[in-house]
Formats: C-alpha cells, sequence, structure tokens
C-alpha cells in the first residue's frame, strides 16, 4: 500500500511540475510578456512580408508571411497545440494570422500588442540587417 501511494503521490508531483512549466499567454500579450515567455519554450511567429522581416526582427521570430500562412500551415503543424505568439509591425497582420492558425486547429495562439514596432520600442532584443 504504501509503495503504490508513494507512486501516485510522485505522479501527481511530476504532473503537477509539468502544468507549472507550461506556458499560457492571453488572447492579446504583452511584448515584455512574450519575450519573457521564450525561453519557456513560445514559438513567436512573424507574418509580415521578408523585407520587412530582413530590416528588423525579434530575435527568435520564425518569418512566414501573413499571404503564405494558410499555405504553409504544415511547417508549424507540431505547436498546434503550443503556445504561439503571432507578431508583425503593429498588431493588425498578426491578428488576421491568429484567425488563421484557429481556423486550422491550433489551440493557443495569441497576438503580440503593439507588434515589432512595441518590442524595438521595449528595447527588446532584435536582429538588424
Amino acid at each position: 500500500m504504501k509503495k503504490s501511494l508513494l507512486s501516485v503521490v510522485a505522479v501527481f508531483a511530476f504532473v503537477g511540475v509539468s502544468l507549472v512549466q507550461a506556458e499560457v499567454l492571453p488572447a492579446s500579450a504583452d511584448v515584455k510578456q512574450v519575450a519573457e515567455s521564450q525561453a519557456r519554450g513560445v514559438y513567436l511567429l512573424d507574418v509580415r512580408e521578408p523585407d520587412e522581416f530582413a530590416e528588423v526582427h525579434a530575435k527568435g521570430a520564425v518569418l512566414i508571411p501573413l499571404g503564405q500562412l494558410s499555405s504553409r500551415l504544415n511547417e508549424i503543424a507540431q505547436y498546434k497545440n503550443k503556445p504561439v505568439a503571432v507578431i508583425c509591425r503593429s498588431g493588425r497582420r498578426s491578428a488576421q494570422g491568429v484567425e488563421i492558425l484557429r481556423k486550422a486547429g491550433f489551440t493557443q495562439v495569441s497576438n503580440v500588442s503593439g507588434g515589432t514596432s512595441a518590442w524595438v520600442d521595449a528595447g527588446l532584443p532584435v536582429i538588424r540587417k
């Protein structure tokens, strides 16, 4: 009895640790919150055009332009049930990207408030041309 009770306690402790480590972002997330969450596995998807991305982008962001997102969902299918933060220049295109992802069955999608402009203004890490 003691062994099985210890096993059950160990399982709950493991599950509890896993739940604490899971990242949950709100539907609209602040740039600082997203930057901090990247270290915990949040996937940062930039939906701007390649020339905009080349000029400046958030460190760790991956580019899939909004116009190509629907046809390239297979490239990010492994994030369907993981946190994805979508960013653009100011938040308009990323909101459209969030809708595309949600309709495709992505369950943890967040729009980055203020976009790359807010990211740069906040002094967060970027890659520049």
